[in-house]
């Protein structure tokens, strides 16, 4: 017990505790590790064959933490930064360190907002996003989404009241606002 008078107690020694305890400690002496007869150390022997990488071409700027000097030899190339996402982004890279709440949460806002830019992109296409099918709302009904919910604890209860708004209260409020341009530019058109 810590914060008492009395004196603690002495760990036992490393004898007592393989007396006690079957196979404690099995790795503190190399004679008794299984893997001793293949393990060979040697400094030299690493399996690379390059002291330092060969550098993967930058393509445009890429972003790099402020804690390091230059850029990893190799990284990812797959979504480059565009848009208003890319912004945020960079001046999370540029602007705080990693260790720092404000560059996650930058972070996190840039994937938001890259979302929203892919959604209004898909308006442009011959298929757009539909929210009613590409959220799983219909499984709602026809793969027993409400009885799942009912007499059991599952993790997601207590905050499924919320799910509606976060995911279906952008789209409403997107609709809205072309609901209310339509009918503005409806009336711009009557006078």
């Amino acid at each position: 017990m810590p914060y008492t008078a009395n004196k603690p107690t002495r760990a036992r020694s490393s004898e007592e505790l393989r007396a006690e305890i079957p196979g404690w400690g099995a790795d503190l002496d190399p004679k008794d590790r299984p893997s001793v007869p293949r393990e060979k150390f040697d400094p030299d022997l690493n399996g690379a064959r390059w002291e330092f990488p060969e550098r993967q071409p930058e393509k445009w700027p890429r972003e790099r933490s402020i804690e390091h000097k230059f850029l990893t030899p190799v990284f990812g190339t797959s979504t480059p930064p565009k848009g208003l996402s890319g912004a945020i982004r960079k001046y999370s890279y540029k602007k705080y360190s990693e260790g720092r709440a404000a560059h996650w949460l930058l972070l996190l806002a840039a994937d938001r907002v890259d979302a929203w830019e892919h959604h209004l992109a898909s308006f442009a296409t011959l298929r757009p996003d539909n929210p009613i099918t590409q959220t799983g709302v219909l499984s709602e009904f026809t793969r027993h989404g409400i009885a799942s919910r009912t007499g059991t604890k599952r993790a997601d209860l207590n905050h499924q009241w919320m799910d509606p708004i976060i995911v279906g209260g952008p789209w409403l409020v997107m609709g809205g606002l072309a609901v209310a341009a339509a009918r503005r530019l409806a009336r711009l058109r009557q006078t």
